[in-house]
């Protein structure tokens, strides 16, 4: 009988997994890291959940591991804030403020758009062609967490490609600023679901328009006046010292401490540390830092971005063991994903179809916001965040929806970051073999 396992052993095995994976990939597989380690991490669940018919321990130990971290506690209110500040660090706000109309709306108008179209398709495809009985309203909470972009893996993948610099601004700025709208979506959703369900049917509870529109703009609006008063703290702060060492604690409190006060004031903690890096980044970096702490400071939030993003990725691969992969669950994923594709070449392609009269875009750029919006952590953290519920349809429901949500994301980490140099090569938009990722 094997001992419970703490905290403590657990996150020494993540850490251990991503540095022997990240290894591995860097010398034989040569994968951009994201995907290299999420590939070796879902092969090794695969291989424990096939032990584990002959020997249950082995599979009981590693489920037993993946229990003590709960991925959406990790993720959604622990490394999110870090990685979103190492994104938006690097981000130039002149780029950003010219490409301002196109990412606001992508970021707004293209994930509530989205989030509708997901839902009417997967209506169709769980009920009529499947007989899965899921309710309209469970169809919109997928459609809202599937539907933004996913920052991490969007900037993973574009480290390694050299975008005209006009697009790489407007899928990154998109990526980072529709995570917060996302989020603030799928909560809308899920206050309309927690009802009770009566004869397998879910009673929504009385939530109204000028509800969902109060929510969206207190946690929206106040999460990025929340990061914009911590980072000008922390840029007054910055600029009084001339010490490395402390400047690099005070851009880390900015990021935990701002995103915990954010967490208990319920406002976009997201939301706020893209703003607070945009800020430190721009303004922080120019006018506060010698030549030696920005070269520390951004040496210490690249092996923060790389350590997170490995961990992150191997957890996303080691999930498969705690999913219900049925046979109907499985089909459904698998004709979701040219679902949520159709659907986000729709909300992409409206908004620039558009704009298209009274500004340019780089050819091919609906091509590429669709096929380079990656869905990552994010969403497979907001499925796990649904509650289990106390009736059997009500657990159903969610297990299918995680089902469905876990295979779009492997899809599009696997095969959409796997081939979208390639094709930005094809579509001469990087030069030579820049385009291979």
């Amino acid at each position: 009988m094997l001992a419970s396992v703490t905290i403590f052993e657990s996150v020494a095995l993540l850490l251990t997994l991503a540095a022997l994976f990240s290894y591995f990939n860097f010398r034989f597989l040569k994968l951009p890291t994201t995907i290299g380690v999420m590939m070796m991490a879902l092969a090794l669940s695969l291989a424990l959940i096939a032990a584990g018919w002959r020997a249950p321990a082995v599979t009981d130990y590693a489920r037993g591991v993946l229990d003590t971290i709960d991925f959406n506690e990790a993720l959604l209110h622990g490394m999110l804030g870090f990685l979103l500040f190492a994104g938006a660090l690097h981000i130039n706000l002149d780029d950003l403020l010219a490409n301002k109309t196109v990412i606001g709306l992508l970021a707004t108008v293209g994930v509530v758009l989205s989030t509708f179209i997901v839902a009417g398709l997967s209506w169709v495809i769980f009920n009529t062609l499947l007989n899965l009985d899921l309710p309209w309203i469970y169809c919109l909470l997928f459609g809202a967490l599937i539907s933004p972009t996913d920052p991490i893996a969007v900037l993973a993948i574009l480290k390694r490609l050299s975008v005209p610099k006009s697009l790489e601004t407007k899928v990154t700025g998109e990526s980072l600023f529709n995570a917060g709208v996302g989020v603030v979506a799928f909560l809308a959703i899920m206050k309309i679901t927690q009802g009770s369900v009566v004869h397998g049917t879910a009673q929504p509870v009385d939530t109204g328009l000028l509800d969902v529109l109060w929510l969206f703009l207190f946690e929206v609006v106040g999460g990025a006046v929340c990061g914009l008063v911590a980072g000008v703290i922390a840029y007054r702060m910055l600029k009084q010292v001339d010490n490395y060492q402390v400047e690099v604690l005070i851009s880390l409190a900015l990021v935990a401490g701002g995103y915990a006060l954010c967490d208990r004031l319920h406002l976009s903690g997201p939301i706020a540390m893209v703003v607070a890096g945009l800020l430190i980044g721009n303004h922080g970096r120019t006018m506060a830092m010698s030549d030696e702490t920005r070269e520390h400071l951004d040496a210490f939030w690249e092996l923060v971005d790389e350590i997170l993003n490995a961990v992150l990725f191997v957890l996303i691969g080691l999930e498969v063991m705690v999913l219900t992969l049925t046979g109907d669950f499985l089909l459904a994923g698998l004709l979701a994903i040219p679902a949520v594709l159709l659907a986000r070449l729709l909300a992409v392609g409206l908004p620039v179809m558009l704009m298209r009269r009274v500004r340019t875009f780089t050819p091919h750029a609906v091509k590429v916001l669709t096929w380079g919006g990656l869905r990552g952590g994010i969403s497979v953290a907001l499925a796990l965040s649904i509650p289990k519920g106390a009736g059997v349809a009500e657990a159903g429901w969610r297990d299918l929806i995680l089902a469905v949500t876990y295979v779009v994301v492997v899809f599009s980490i696997g095969v959409q970051g796997l081939t979208i140099g390639p094709l930005l090569r094809r579509w001469k938009l990087v030069p030579g073999r820049a385009g291979m990722v």
